[in-house]
């Protein structure tokens, strides 16, 4: 008996509205922070992301890595918290991708990342423009898809509305980085110049630039006082008409219109955007990293129902919504919560035989879980899918110490005692167990939530979680518990299983364990066998990060070669919208929709969204099987099916494998990249091997001869005026029209310019006035370019992507590709693992450390407690064996090590140990009452079977509806599910039967604690 124990049984019993208000209060504070609590799908383990991103018009990838990225990284990889940095340079444009250490804070990285941009933007080239920090990652997936229509508007007056009115709706949103628009066309002047006319009347590019640069004239030029009133003063003299403009005068007697046609058109479309068919824009909302998408979603859903009732001849339709999925999967969860609850509370009335006895345990589920909500939200936590899965697995343990109370206040009643001795005495009897058990899973959950990984900041919330239910749930046991036992007679009375049934299974149980008491060496080897098998089995568990899911979309992406143009890739879209559309017609899925052109011309997406689990029977999976023959036919594209998962983490391969090498020079990378590819095609369960580095971009390299330009006195700047403007097209000023900016575009008639010959009799001015033909200065070369450049880690980079087959595990393909690196690629280059392959290494090496410590913290709490090095050892000896059930149940449901599975190992070590403290703490009071170790272990093996059974069954079957659960996010659950069913399931006979044994084998090497302390007073009394 333990003062502190009766002392609190005591108290409840002698005052029961303390006890009662106590709990009512914990209630109180835990309905209260319901209001209050955020509600995402995961915990805030978004890494800080700060992305940079800067257009130079015209310039080439290699130009963009030299002269503008390698600046710009150099600069913020200097910023204070940078992990890692990712860099992409293509034609015009450079991204960057910062990614900081959790600790940092996101606004003070990307005020960093700003001031360290502003350090080095005066060193870039002077075309260097756009260029700014956005607290998102670049090309971050968008979080919902929002397509916007119009039967009476055109696509110009269309995209005007959605920049000015809609648009901004949606980036006032609270955590919204960023609103990308797909398939607009913005309404432009084009200036179509004739080169033949311009060499007619003896003129160049340059002077037509200059003659449209002042059409846009209006400017303030002062104010001054009349009487009390300061009239300002503004001069205009714009020209907005394309008649007038034509009518400008580019010297006497020559008009803009003598050379040039002007005329409103549309804007070279850079995307196309299509829902059913139906061309439309999309509007991609981007999160803030660390920002909530279900409240996102919540806010963008309002915005849109506001701006219906604004524009009532537009059509709006979400395309995609992650938060379909995550609320989805929380009402799966608390579906899963509320079986749990009755399955647990049926459990204990089939034990104790008696209702209102069912009631007195039971009654610490709904207080713990309520509580628990109180403290979440004190540590500035959120409900998400993982504190409610840390929920559903407590509702098996919370009523654990309920049931031990409850049961040993039960059989002192039996034993003849009145309910409030019973209760106080039965309740003090085992205090010390259930502290001991308590501070058991404390000392399991809380040391995981401090690792530095991806996994360690997930399991930050379910650790502390946990820890709070389950020590909310101790109190009631010795509060509530010992209270209501004490006005209850009906556990006096005999019932329930162990009535008739029970006492056979007992017999059996007293005959099987007896002589394995006797000869528990034989008890231990036989144990260990089986230790061993699973520990031979261990290798034949896949490892992945998360399991696949089912997320209610199936999403296909594209890229076409290297050069292609938007009409080339549109119609390899198209030709995959056609392979989609059956699963539209036949009601699986709704809301075909695609985009051509997603941040580059050579690429689209195409998505489907399914319709709600349960009105379907044909799963995400399916679909993208029988899609997968169809997209390998796909000719003059590299289809590849993009699956999503919980944590957001994929590589460009979109949950395949993406890897990088690095080395001093593209060149030489290149080298190697392709003769890495081909060894890739020999792993197992790899596929669509693609190296991003493709030198098959055409480019048309014109060298200028600076002598002979310097010669004939042709300025640089006005030669690269003119070829942009021939060439492509040259944004020259921006006129404004009703209060819209329409752009002025200078052009080349078309068919000008052709062929690379064509450049050859183009004409510019020079500083004598005269017109110099292209051919005196300048040669063209023909050559193939990479289209995009990477660095990562400073470093030159080539990234690779590969498709990874359902039935091979990611950790199989990484162990494959990390050796076939170390075999086969050449000294000066590096292998970087990327996406969720980096994630899963990461992971990995955590969850190891977190076993190590786990073990080690569950030891030494044990020899804390106990103060018996042989106490702490017996019920350690029995906890690595829960894990080895855990591998055998993994081996039977194929379920493979992933970061849901792991969380229920961790839970099975818990409840391994809780188990075995039940059973030894009440061994060595059988032990100070003078027993010897063999009838102690006996007899408390015996009186511990009915407690230790209802605990073990409870938590056992509190899983079931996590792998019976259909819906989103069944096979999170159903990881979790299968380790605590089939692991613990098995590990019951591990605690039953090897705990007594291993308790008869080391504890008969010492002496009980009652004979330690009996020698100790022995010895004082003869000091004094």
């Amino acid at each position: 008996m333990t003062p502190g124990g009766r002392g609190l049984s005591d108290i409840s019993v002698r005052r029961p509205y303390l006890a009662a208000v106590m709990s009512l209060l914990i209630m109180i504070a835990g309905i209260g922070a319901l209001w209050g609590i955020e509600v995402r799908e995961l915990p805030d383990v978004d890494r800080p992301i700060v992305s940079v991103r800067a257009n130079y018009p015209g310039a080439s990838p290699t130009t963009m890595d030299a002269e503008v990225a390698s600046l710009v990284e150099g600069a913020v990889a200097r910023v204070a918290g940078v992990e890692s940095v990712r860099t992409s340079s293509e034609e015009g444009n450079f991204r960057m991708r910062v990614e900081f250490s959790p600790s940092r804070d996101l606004a003070n990285a990307s005020n960093d990342v700003r001031e360290a941009v502003s350090r080095v933007e005066n060193r870039l080239p002077d075309g260097v423009e756009d260029l700014f920090v956005v607290k998102s990652e670049e090309d971050a997936d968008p979080v919902l898809d929002v397509t916007v229509w119009s039967n009476e508007r055109s696509i110009d007056e269309l995209t005007q509305l959605v920049e000015d009115a809609i648009a901004t709706e949606f980036t006032a949103v609270d955590g919204v980085a960023e609103v990308v628009l797909f398939g607009d066309r913005q309404r432009v002047l084009r200036v179509e110049v004739k080169p033949d006319r311009l060499a007619a009347f003896g003129l160049s590019i340059g002077e037509v630039a200059d003659t449209l640069d002042s059409a846009q004239f209006d400017v303030p030029v002062g104010s001054f006082a009349s009487g009390p009133l300061e009239v300002l003063v503004r001069a205009d003299a714009t020209v907005a008409d394309p008649r007038r403009i034509e009518d400008l005068m580019l010297r006497e007697g020559v008009r803009l219109g003598d050379v040039a046609d002007v005329y409103f058109g549309l804007a070279t479309p850079d995307s196309v955007a299509r829902l059913n068919g139906r061309l439309v824009v999309s509007l991609g909302i981007v999160r803030q990293a660390q920002s909530n998408t279900v409240r996102i979603s919540d806010e963008v859903n309002r915005a849109i129902d506001r701006l219906e009732t604004r524009f009532p001849d537009l059509g709006f339709q979400v395309t995609s919504d992650d938060a379909v999925f995550i609320r989805g999967a929380i009402a799966e969860v608390l579906k899963t919560l509320a079986a749990a609850f009755c399955i647990v509370i049926a459990v204990i009335w089939v034990f104790f035989g008696r209702f209102t006895a069912t009631l007195i345990p039971a009654i610490a589920i709904p207080i713990a879980l309520v509580g628990s909500v109180a403290g979440i939200w004190l540590m500035g936590f959120s409900i998400n899918l993982i504190t409610l899965l840390a929920l559903v697995l407590a509702t098996g343990l919370v009523v654990d110490d309920a049931i031990v109370v409850t049961e040993n206040i039960q059989r002192r009643r039996q034993e003849g005692m009145g309910p409030k001795a019973a209760a106080v005495l039965g309740a003090g009897q085992v205090f010390f167990a259930v502290i001991a058990t308590t501070l058991t899973l404390v000392a399991v959950f809380v040391p995981i939530s401090f690792l530095p990984s991806d996994a360690g900041r997930l399991f930050t919330e379910f650790g502390f979680a946990l820890a709070i239910t389950v020590i909310i749930s101790t109190f009631v046991a010795l509060t509530m518990c010992p209270m209501l036992a004490s006005l209850s007679d009906s556990l006096g009375r005999s019932g329930g299983l162990f009535t008739g049934l029970g006492r056979r299974l007992m017999a059996l149980y007293a005959a099987m364990i007896g002589p394995m008491i006797r000869a528990p060496l034989v008890t231990i080897v036989g144990a260990g066998v089986l230790a061993a098998g699973a520990a031979l089995f261990y290798g034949e568990l896949g490892e992945e990060l998360v399991p696949p899911e089912d997320r209610g979309m199936v999403s296909v992406w594209l890229q076409g070669p290297d050069g292609a143009g938007l009409d080339y890739t549109d119609r390899q879209v198209v030709k995959v919208e056609e392979m989609l559309q059956p699963f539209v017609d036949n009601g699986v899925a709704e809301g075909l929709y695609s985009i051509t052109g997603r941040y580059d011309l050579n690429r689209g997406s195409i998505g489907v969204r399914l319709i709600p689990w349960s009105e379907r029977t044909t799963t995400q999976a399916e679909i993208e099987d029988a899609l997968r023959d169809q997209l390998d036919s796909l000719p003059g594209a590299d289809p590849r099916i993009r699956s999503g998962n919980s944590l957001g983490l994929r590589g460009g391969s979109g949950g395949g494998l993406s890897i990088a090498l690095t080395g001093p020079n593209y060149p030489d990378i290149a080298a190697a990249a392709d003769t890495f590819a081909r060894d890739l095609a020999e792993v197992t369960g790899l596929s669509g091997i693609r190296v991003q580095y493709q030198a098959t971009q055409p480019q048309l390299s014109i060298s200028v001869d600076r002598d002979r330009a310097s010669d004939l006195r042709v300025p640089i700047s006005t030669l690269s005026g003119t070829l942009r403007a021939l060439i492509d097209e040259d944004e020259i000023s921006e006129l404004t029209i009703d209060d819209e900016a329409v752009p002025i575009l200078l052009q080349s008639a078309a068919g000008a310019v052709r062929d690379p010959a064509d450049l050859m009799n183009l004409y510019v001015r020079a500083d004598t006035g005269d017109l110099v033909p292209l051919n005196q200065i300048v040669s063209l070369n023909e050559e193939g370019v990479a289209a995009e450049l990477d660095r990562h880690a400073q470093r030159r980079a080539i990234e690779i992507d590969a498709s990874v087959a359902p039935e091979v595990t990611l950790r199989e393909v990484i162990d494959d590709v990390r050796a076939l690196s170390q075999e086969g690629l050449p000294d000066g280059i590096g292998l970087i693992f990327l996406g969720e392959a980096a994630s899963l290494d990461e992971t990995s090496t955590a969850m190891t450390a977190t076993y190590v410590i786990a073990l080690l913290v569950v030891f030494l709490v044990l020899l804390a407690q106990f103060e018996s090095l042989t106490s702490a050892l017996v019920v350690m000896t029995t906890v690595p064996f829960g894990v080895c059930a855990a591998i055998y149940a993994m081996l039977l449901t194929g379920t493979t090590i992933n970061i849901y599975s792991q969380i229920g190992v961790l839970m099975l070590i818990g409840v391994m140990a809780k188990n075995g403290i039940l059973l030894v703490e009440f061994a060595n009071q059988l032990r100070d009452q003078g027993r010897s170790v063999p009838d102690a272990a006996y007899e408390a093996a015996l009186a511990r079977l009915r407690p230790i059974a209802m605990t073990l069954i409870c938590t056992v079957m509190s899983g079931l509806p996590l792998i019976l659960g259909t819906g989103p996010g069944a096979e999170a659950r159903a990881s979790i599910g299968w380790v605590i069913v089939g692991g613990l399931g098995m590990a019951a006979v591990f605690t039953l039967f090897l705990t007594p044994a291993a308790y008869a084998l080391v504890s008969s090497t010492t002496r009980s604690r009652a004979s330690s302390a009996q020698a100790l007073e022995e010895e004082l009394r003869a000091a004094e």
